[in-house]
């Protein structure tokens, strides 16, 4: 019952055969081999779209570079108070950015709403040099929350940033398990929506370190490449990373691997229903699920052996459930058969 976290899963055998192969050769160094070229016609390929690729090792140097790459050191970046980049990147996107300025806004259930990012943007920029202009927007999909944004809705905060000479990031770390939602097609959710750049995620989806970069306007990348060499993320030997990558990108793996992530989380909702004393508190549109349940119970499922996170407030705990690739029914049977049988032997510990 291994429900912390994605990044808890093993790797995708297809992963480990494609990083073996990889290595039963030599190869061209830091991204000058075949690998890592096929990797950019593969990304073009499922953004219908020519694409600029950078491929990193971890998500936090994806997002920080990314963002300094569009944001200049006394820039302001919009987002949501819980996204990964505020919460649980170590500032990162300011040191790479050296000393951009994040400001984060209230969402909802993780996503930014309209009325929020206009309420920002109407704001009148003073233009003097005491501001930080606001000089990039940045979502997550999915959220932090395990909530996808739509096409639609994507879009429409697009355009509100770029009507005020915005750029748009998108943290796409489950980007995959955003798409297999049904969500919308990966053009859908980036660059017809708007975005200006996308981290496609891996780690998270089958890969043992594995981000890529993907700019849909190749000025826009004018000085990533060298922040990445300066930054420390320019591996010498990239092959292995874009092979990672590749064997996700091949035969829409990595669409197999996050919809089987997204339908064991959906098993685990349901199964969850209308049990007393359990709240299901974000929409299930992927991998996630988080319930908020007495805080005594909670206990008692980890007592019992799951593993999760979660955070107490008073006599209520929230728990979050991650499903991966490999998470498997069996293991989402014996937690609801567990949970199930802490609800009968604490019908006391109602949520108020």
């Amino acid at each position: 019952m291994q429900f912390a976290s994605d990044n808890r899963a093993g790797l995708a055998p297809e992963v480990l055969d494609a990083i073996a192969r990889e290595a039963a050769h030599r190869g061209g160094g830091y991204g000058e081999d075949p690998t890592t070229a096929a990797v950019t016609v593969a990304l073009a390929d499922v953004f219908e779209h020519e694409v600029t690729v950078y491929p990193v090792l971890t998500g936090t140097a994806a997002n920080a570079i990314a963002l300094a790459s569009l944001a200049d050191p006394w820039g302001a970046v919009v987002c949501e108070r819980e996204a990964h980049i505020v919460v649980d990147e170590c500032g990162a996107p300011e040191f790479y950015g050296g000393g951009l300025r994040l400001v984060p806004i209230d969402g909802e259930h993780g996503k930014l709403t309209p009325a929020a990012v206009g309420d920002l943007l109407a704001t009148p920029a003073r233009g003097d040099v005491h501001e930080s202009p606001l000089q990039l927007l940045s979502l997550t999909n999915l959220t932090e929350f395990g909530t996808a944004y739509t096409a639609a809705e994507t879009a429409e905060l697009c355009t509100m940033a770029h009507d005020r000479g915005l750029r748009v990031h998108l943290d796409g770390a489950r980007f995959a398990n955003a798409v297999a939602g049904g969500a919308g097609t990966p053009a859908q959710l980036t660059w017809q929506a708007g975005v200006d750049v996308v981290i496609y995620g891996g780690s998270k989806n089958g890969a043992l370190a594995a981000e890529a970069v993907v700019f849909f306007d190749p000025s826009l990348a004018a000085t990533f490449e060298r922040r990445r060499k300066r930054g420390g993320h320019l591996a010498s030997k990239m092959r292995f990373v874009s092979a990672q990558l590749l064997a996700g990108l091949t035969d829409d793996r990595w669409l197999t691997w996050a919809s089987h992530a997204n339908a064991m989380a959906h098993r685990l909702r349901d199964g969850v229903g209308d049990l007393a004393g359990v709240d299901v508190v974000h929409a299930v549109d992927g991998n996630q699920i988080w319930l908020r349940t007495a805080t005594d119970r909670a206990a008692a499922w980890a007592a019992a052996g799951a593993e999760f996170y979660d955070t107490t407030v008073g006599d209520l705990t929230t728990v979050r459930l991650v499903c991966d690739f490999s998470t498997t029914e069996d293991e989402i049977d014996t937690f609801l058969a567990m949970i199930s049988t802490t609800a009968r032997d604490m019908v006391t510990s109602e949520i108020p």
